[in-house]
């Protein structure tokens, strides 16, 4: 048995059906992506962030969200510009450290705020491995075969 605002809705789409909103839909005619895969209560979360393109560290919590910073901070670091810079970084991200230790939420993950001279010195260490092994620039050839034979032409028309 039907309810009243039922058949009204049933009754909107019969009038939609009639008039053709529904021919031609982008889709129409292809199977419903996901619709062969068992069910997964997050697909919702999973499309948006794909849709979205929202990194899925984001959805970690605080403590596990600071680890993978601290675990990735010499990659952070590389390309930072300046001794201050690097220092600067590695503050705030001690600050961030230091209030969740103050007032921890989420499950129980040792995180430690960073030794800045330890930091620093890491960086100054990669910045030399990388100035060292920067590859030389080669030398433009100083002439192609052809223009050597016709300085030497010229040398012996002399």
């Amino acid at each position: 048995m039907t309810t009243g605002w039922e058949a009204a809705v049933e009754a909107q789409i019969r009038s939609a059906q009639e008039r053709g909103e529904f021919d031609n839909l982008p889709g129409a005619g292809k199977p419903i992506p996901g619709r062969d895969q068992p069910y997964d209560e997050g697909w919702w979360i999973r499309s948006f962030m794909e849709r979205e393109q929202i990194p899925s560290d984001l959805m970690l919590p605080t403590p596990l969200q600071l680890r993978r910073r601290v675990e990735h901070l010499p990659a952070e670091l590389r390309d930072l510009p300046t001794e201050d810079a690097v220092r600067s970084y590695v503050a705030a991200l001690n600050a961030e450290v230091v209030a969740w230790l103050r007032a921890p939420t989420g499950p129980r993950v040792v995180v430690r705020p960073v030794n800045v001279d330890e930091a620093v010195r890491r960086w100054r260490a990669d910045r030399q491995q990388r100035v060292v092994t920067a590859t030389p620039v080669e030398p433009a050839p100083s002439a192609p075969p052809a223009a050597r034979a016709r300085r030497r032409w010229r040398w012996w028309r002399r």
